[in-house]
Parts: structure tokens; sequence; C-alpha cells
């Protein structure tokens, strides 16, 4: 669902490129980093990143389409703290949307793994809900317990954005052949709420991630979308408690607002407590921002987490 594989040329953040930004990150009291991508499972070293962020004491999350995590087992068992997998429905559907034989199935043996050489590690699912795969969220629940995954959550697909190399954002032939027409927004209503009384234990529980209501609200992105009804900005305060740090060293308050400045050129505390970034931190309302409004995701930590955090 992203178009980061689009870029041809190797851009990756190299343990030298993070060492200089190892006493920005003690000065900033960062406690939790997520590797993501593209495919972060691709990277030449991603062990050498993990040891130096742990020895730091951050915990490092990766996010990962899974399809390497058997060859690399015993690397993510011992530098990585969790891990969160894209699950994209049961197994036919799973390989369909990948467009990779026994996708599903090469998941599944990663997630073995893992747990064979660290039974206590915690493997998440993530399931981004689009044309392919509206009518299965009950059987993604399913497929997710059948190999041992300790939660999913669920996220509209982000159909217009300029985010994760979209310069010009997608196309209106692109955003058709993945959002759903008001049709088969009836179709995922109907499943959510299916969904929602099916799995009420497992939503109680946090198995399943979102709330009924932010459940509901992945099929009100979609009518937004048609302009069926006005579009609402989730609940984040990412730009005050976080930053993503792109490939090419590029910094952003979010995936989806424009850069605030580059590792390569500036430490992190004088990019993120510059004045391009605090002004645009005072002036950024989160409901009424119209980015913000077309978000399909969210970041909020409550203030007693940021303090657990740091």
């Amino acid at each position: 669902m992203c178009d980061i594989w689009r870029i041809r040329e190797t851009r990756e953040i190299t343990a030298a490129d993070l060492a200089p930004h190892v006493e920005a990150f003690r000065a900033l009291g960062v406690r939790w980093v997520v590797f993501s991508g593209g495919e972060p499972q691709m990277h030449a070293d991603l062990a050498s990143l993990s040891r130096l962020l742990r020895a730091e004491g951050i915990r490092v999350t990766l996010l990962t389409a899974g399809l390497l995590l058997e060859p690399q087992a015993r690397l993510v068992a011992g530098n990585i703290d969790n891990v969160i997998v894209s699950l994209d429905g049961p197994r036919e559907v799973h390989d369909r949307i990948r467009r990779i034989p026994s996708a599903f199935d090469r998941l599944a043996r990663g997630v073995a793994a893992l747990r064979r050489l660290r039974p206590e590690i915690v493997v998440r699912g993530r399931s981004t809900v689009q044309k392919a795969n509206y009518r299965c969220l009950r059987e993604t629940v399913r497929a997710a317990k059948a190999i041992g995954l300790n939660s999913i959550s669920f996220l509209a697909v982000d159909v217009s954005s300029e985010a994760f190399n979209r310069p010009q954002g997608w196309t209106a032939e692109t955003q058709s052949s993945v959002a759903l027409d008001s049709s088969e927004v009836r179709g995922l209503e109907a499943e959510v709420e299916a969904m929602i009384e099916e799995y009420a234990d497992e939503i109680a529980a946090g198995y399943v991630v979102e709330s009924a209501e932010k459940l509901r609200r992945i099929a009100r992105h979609f009518r937004a979308h048609l302009n069926e009804v006005a579009p609402v900005a989730p609940r984040c305060n990412a730009p005050w408690v976080s930053a993503v740090i792109e490939a090419d060293g590029t910094v952003r308050p979010c995936f989806f607002h424009r850069a605030l400045g580059n590792i390569h050129e500036k430490l992190l505390p004088e990019i993120l407590n510059g004045y391009q970034a605090l002004e645009f931190r005072r002036t950024l309302d989160i409901r009424t921002n119209p980015v913000c409004r077309r978000c399909v995701c969210s970041l909020y930590l409550p203030p007693d987490d940021v303090r657990q955090l740091a």
C-alpha cells in the first residue's frame, strides 16, 4: 500500500549515520524507535542499528511484511524487542494482495521460527482495509490467531496523501483500485458490525486493538473519501511526541506532513526544536488541518504513557 518500493537507488540510515545523533536521542529522551520501510529487513545491517539504540535503553520495534522473518529469525530474536507484521487477510486473500505465492505461509513460518527462539517475543498484526479484503475482517482475526499473533489491528488504506513516495499523490484510477465505492462501504459496515458482535470479548481484551467506535471509523473514512460525509481527524499528538526519519535522513513530524529538515545537515534537536518545527506545532490544529482530517492513522500517547516511556 506504499510506493517506497519504486525507489531504485539504495537509501538507508547506517549505524555510522546514526552514531552522531545518539547524544541527541539522550537529550530528547527517546525511548522507542520503530523500524519501518519499505521493508526494513532488507537493510544491510539492521542488527548494528538496533544494538546502537538498545544500548541506550531504547525499545526497538520491527514493522515488516514478514517474508524474511524465517531466514532472519535469529537476527530478529536477538536484536528486536517486538514485531508488527502486515496481515492482509486469510491465506488466499493475503497471497493475492501481496502478489507473492505462499506469502501467508512464509509469514506463519517466520512467526513460528521467532517463537522457537524466543517464545515470549510479542508479534502483533496490522491489517490495511481496502477493496480486496474488506469483506473478511473476521477471517483476518481468525488468521491472526491461527499463526499465533498477540493481537491484530485494522486501519483504512491511505489513498489521498502524498506520503510513502507519492509526491503527486495517487491517480484517480489507482485510488479506485483500492478504495471502496458506496456499495462496498455498506458491505464493510455490515462486516464491522458482525465483527463487533462476534469478537466482543477480543475487542474488550485488546486482542482486536481498535474499539468498536474506531472500527466503525474505518468505514466512515471511505465515506469521506466519496464525499458522502465530512472527514474527521482522529485524535492525535504525533507531532508533539514523535518524529519520522526517512531513509535519506529527511525528518517529518509524522508520515504525512511536510519535511522539517535532514539529519545529514543538522542534529535532531536542532530540527525538532528549530523555528520551522516550533511554528508548525504552534499553528497546527489537528481538527481543522486538511491533511489530518484525511489521515487514516494516528498516534496518541496520553501524558501518563509519555512519562512511562521517558
